[in-house]
């Protein structure tokens, strides 16, 4: 099997945005949520795994303006850039794994919609787990967005490991505390149904 940038490249190398499960026209989950953590449009949002992802277009619609999105394929992250345009110059575009990552600076909320399910080994959830509290301030967010326990076990030929909020909070430990978790059925480009949990923590200060 391909390691996760090898697969990651690929996929995103082969299909259209519109042509993998996970494509959502319209974030608005992960947008109410990030509004619910910080109206400060200053604040410092970093998308884990945020791929070509529509979440930094609506973010810089709606004026937060420190933004950085993070991910194994560099052709995803050139494909939100080529989407956005001139705006996109705007965005801290990162090309890394976020279980290897060293983050340079912190933020204010850390947004993952459906990286962190893809860590089965428990070793990796760890390794996510200690980057995110070097990357996320005291007081600042943490929102996860997983496969629900009755959602799929495989995402793009992988396995997933799926959880809900007690299972969030278990891997994020007591300095997180939960502030909200939220369903949703998530109907893929040709209209099946997953099943998909939203968790978000505050870093105790």
């Amino acid at each position: 099997m391909p390691d996760r940038t090898t697969h990651w490249q690929t996929v995103y190398a082969t299909k259209a945005e519109s042509e993998v499960s996970w494509f959502q026209d319209s974030p608005a989950i992960s947008l109410e949520m990030i509004r619910a953590a910080t109206p400060d449009r200053s604040a410092a949002i970093i998308d884990i795994g945020g791929g070509a992802s529509r979440l930094a277009d609506a973010l810089l619609h709606e004026g937060y303006r420190n933004l950085a999105v993070l991910d194994l394929s560099a052709n995803a992250l050139d494909a939100a850039k080529q989407r956005i345009g001139p705006a996109a110059s705007a965005v801290d575009w990162i090309v890394a794994d976020a279980t290897t990552w060293r983050p340079a600076r912190t933020y204010d909320v850390w947004h993952d919609r459906a990286a962190f399910h893809f860590l089965t080994d428990p070793r990796d959830r760890a390794a996510y787990v200690e980057r995110l509290r070097t990357a996320v301030a005291p007081g600042g967010h943490v929102i996860i967005a997983t496969f629900a326990p009755d959602g799929p076990e495989k995402c793009s030929g992988l396995p997933v490991q799926r959880h809900d909020s007690a299972s969030l909070s278990g891997e994020l430990g007591p300095d997180f505390e939960l502030v909200e978790t939220r369903s949703e059925t998530h109907q893929t480009p040709w209209h099946s149904t997953q099943a998909f949990q939203f968790s978000r923590f505050r870093r105790r200060s």
